[in-house]
């Protein structure tokens, strides 16, 4: 076994054991669901930002960052740029809804809102999309583990689904707000120690300039290559505001400062964040520009480019990052299943163990399911994108506009969701271009012309009635 990997099992071995300790804790629905609605700043502040910086802002990130260059910024920054927004515009006012009216998951809202067809219909698509998600955070784990130690990758995607689904069930949102705090601490440390020494071995910017400077785009920061700032802003922005993982953080908070100051600071610090994977990525372009896998970029430069204790020190912030995503989408999944359709539809007479007990058993099935599609897939844009066009055609206009538009009822919420799944489907699977991001700009904005069809169609068929 070499250092590398001894340190990653070593660390792995930890979160289970501080999860399995504070499970002992958990009881009742009110703790795994959403942490007794306690949570002060700086834990809302942790927790979004380590669930935040994962497979996507670390990994993926870096590899749009080798393949297209500075505009892969904006993969990262549009998740800042959402959060803000829901920091400021919509997060305050959701959680006062969730403690008026004990919401406990968004499922909850669309019910309250909207009934609990469009509750039912979110719950599903929702299920299958996380699964995607999660298999993407589990595939990054496997690249960081072939990367370190030789490993297949399915074998390393195993070993992260083992990790963060026994600390994670043990205690749910509590659990992870703990180890959140950790993690956290492991990945920003990591990155602000590596970064520097990162960049000073090629040389310096200059070098890594000069070596990339004949790639058309490269160092614009709007559009280069596949990536650019219109694209990336549509399909992540809207996400990272509806985001089932993320509003149910903010359901635990106590208060509104809570929210308007941890998600606002944890959206600033992706801000700042955002640039440091991009000019990784840029980095390793320079000194191995032939990459067969642009996943590999980051761990292969923190392998062969620092002293073996700072390069295992950077990659425990990776493996941190993925971690930490990965629980938050299991929160997501195990919630949803056990409050959204279990409780709801399934067992409307369940107590609370029976839907703690379903919960803990939806997280083991959610786990393994995005396990098995991880050792199926290769592409962990591909599986990212899928979550993040499904997340903002769906859910952005049932909760954005149906939280300010009271016009908008179940029959606008049901037609913007079809349309919007629909159309970003068909342009999925029709289109030939590699732009990311292009079937959830089209899903908007069929989702929201539907909506308005839809609002006009019900003000006509009022006013003949009258």
């Amino acid at each position: 076994m070499n250092l590398y990997l001894g340190v990653l099992l070593a660390y792995a071995v930890v979160l289970m054991a501080i999860g399995l300790w504070s499970g002992r804790q958990v009881h009742a629905t009110s703790d795994f669901f959403v942490a007794g609605r306690r949570l002060g700043p700086g834990l809302i502040f942790a927790t979004l930002l380590a669930a935040n910086i994962g497979a996507g802002t670390t990994v993926n990130a870096a590899g749009l960052g080798y393949r297209d260059g500075l505009s892969a910024w904006w993969w990262v920054g549009s998740a800042g740029i959402g959060s803000l927004a829901l920091a400021w515009w919509v997060g305050p006012r959701l959680r006062r809804l969730a403690a008026e009216h004990d919401l406990r998951t968004v499922g909850d809202f669309l019910e309250h809102r909207y009934g609990p067809q469009v509750r039912a219909t979110i719950a599903v698509l929702l299920w299958f999309g996380t699964l995607a998600l999660l298999a993407g955070q589990l595939m990054a784990m496997g690249f960081v583990l072939d990367a370190v130690a030789g490993l297949d990758r399915r074998l390393g995607s195993i070993i992260g689904g083992v990790v963060v689904t026994v600390y994670f069930t043990a205690g749910g949102l509590l659990t992870s707000v703990r180890i959140n705090v950790v993690q956290l601490v492991v990945i920003l440390v990591g990155f602000v120690v590596t970064f520097p020494m990162l960049l000073a071995s090629a040389g310096g910017l200059e070098p890594v300039i000069v070596a990339t400077s004949d790639i058309d785009g490269y160092w614009s920061f709007w559009r280069g290559g596949d990536s650019g700032w219109f694209y990336l802003l549509a399909m992540l922005g809207p996400a990272f505001i509806v985001s089932p993982g993320i509003l149910q953080r903010v359901y635990a908070a106590r208060d509104d400062r809570a929210v308007r100051l941890g998600v606002g600071l944890s959206g600033l610090a992706m801000l700042a964040f955002a640039a440091i994977p991009a000019l990784l990525g840029m980095v390793a372009r320079s000194v191995a520009p032939d990459l067969a896998n642009q996943n590999l970029a980051l761990p292969i430069l923190l392998l062969g480019s620092l002293p073996p204790l700072v390069g295992a020190l950077g990659l425990a912030a990776i493996f941190s990052a993925e971690v930490s995503s990965a629980d938050a989408l299991l929160f997501m999944l195990s919630t949803s299943f056990s409050k959204d359709l279990y409780a709801r539809f399934l067992n409307p007479r369940a107590n609370d163990a029976a839907i703690l007990r379903v919960a803990r058993l939806a997280a083991v099935a959610g786990g393994a399911g995005s396990v098995a599609i991880a050792m199926l897939s290769d592409s962990i844009v591909g599986a990212l994108s899928i979550f993040y066009t499904l997340l903002s055609v769906s859910l952005f206009v049932p909760v954005i506009v149906g939280l300010y538009v009271g016009r908008v009822r179940t029959p606008e919420a049901l037609a913007s969701i079809g349309a919007g799944v629909a159309t970003a489907a068909i342009v999925h699977v029709t289109t030939s271009s590699d732009v990311v991001g292009l079937p959830a700009i089209l899903g908007l904005g069929a989702a929201l012309a539907a909506t308005v069809t839809m609002m006009a169609f019900r003000g006509r068929e009022t006013a003949e009635v009258s």
